[in-house]
C-alpha cells in the first residue's frame, strides 16, 4: 500500500506531523492578526509602494530559504506543508494590505469602499481566480497592483509548486541515500561475516565431510 503523509504508524512521525501542522496554523494565524492590528490607516505614499516591492522580495527570499530547508529536512513532506502554510498566507496578507492602503487613499479606487476584511476577500478571489465581480479595481494604481498579483499568483501556483515538489523529491532521495549509507556502515570493514552469515566449514552431512 502506498504511504501518504498522514498514513504512518510511527508515533514519532505522527507527533512531528501534528507539530508541523500546528506551527503552520500558528504562523498563518499570526500573519492574519498582524494584518488586522498593524496601523495601515495612512496615505498611499512612496513608502507604501516601496513596501510592496520589499514584501515581494521578502517572499522570494522566504521561498528560497524554505526550499533549502525542505531538501535538508528529515521529513521533506512535512517541511513542505509547513513552508506552504507560511509563504502563501504571507503573500495574501501582503497584497491585502496593499489593496487596503490603496482603498484608504482613494475611495474610488475600487467599485466600493473596502475595509480590511474586504481587501483580504478581494485578494483571495484574485488568488483563486473566482472573480465574483462584486469588487473590482477602477483606478490605475489598483489595476496595476491587481495585475502584479495575478502574475505572482501564476508563479506561486506553477513554478514554486513544481520547485517545492522537486525539493521534496531531492530531500527524500537524500534521506534514502543516507539511510542506505548508514546501513552499509554497519558491516565489518575487514569483510568479516556478520552474525547471520553462513559458516565457512561444510556441515557434517555434506559430501566428503569427515562425518
Amino acid at each position: 500500500m502506498r504511504r501518504t503523509l498522514f498514513a504512518t504508524k510511527d508515533p514519532v512521525g505522527r507527533r512531528r506531523m501534528v507539530l508541523a501542522l500546528l506551527r503552520g496554523a500558528l504562523s498563518a494565524t499570526l500573519l492574519l492578526v498582524l494584518y488586522y492590528v498593524l496601523p495601515l490607516d495612512r496615505r498611499l505614499d512612496l513608502v507604501a509602494e516601496v513596501g510592496l516591492i520589499v514584501g515581494l522580495l521578502a517572499f522570494v527570499a522566504l521561498v528560497a530559504w524554505q526550499i533549502d530547508a525542505i531538501m535538508r529536512a528529515d521529513r521533506p513532506r512535512l517541511q513542505a506543508v509547513e513552508a506552504l502554510s507560511v509563504s502563501l498566507p504571507f503573500l495574501l496578507v501582503l497584497f491585502a494590505a496593499t489593496y487596503f492602503l490603496i482603498g484608504s487613499d482613494r475611495v474610488d479606487a475600487f467599485t466600493e469602499p473596502m475595509n480590511r476584511t474586504d481587501a483580504l476577500y478581494f485578494t483571495i478571489t484574485v488568488f483563486s481566480t473566482v472573480g465574483f465581480g462584486d469588487i473590482a479595481p477602477t483606478s490605475e494604481t489598483a489595476r496595476v497592483v491587481a495585475m502584479i498579483q495575478m502574475l505572482v499568483d501564476l508563479v506561486a501556483l506553477g513554478v514554486i509548486g513544481r520547485v517545492v515538489l522537486g525539493a521534496v523529491r531531492i530531500g527524500l532521495r537524500r534521506r534514502s541515500s543516507e539511510s542506505g549509507a548508514t546501513s552499509a556502515s554497519g558491516a565489518d570493514p575487514a569483510g568479516a561475516p556478520g552474525p547471520d552469515a553462513a559458516p565457512d566449514t561444510d556441515p557434517p552431512w555434506a559430501p566428503g565431510s569427515g562425518g
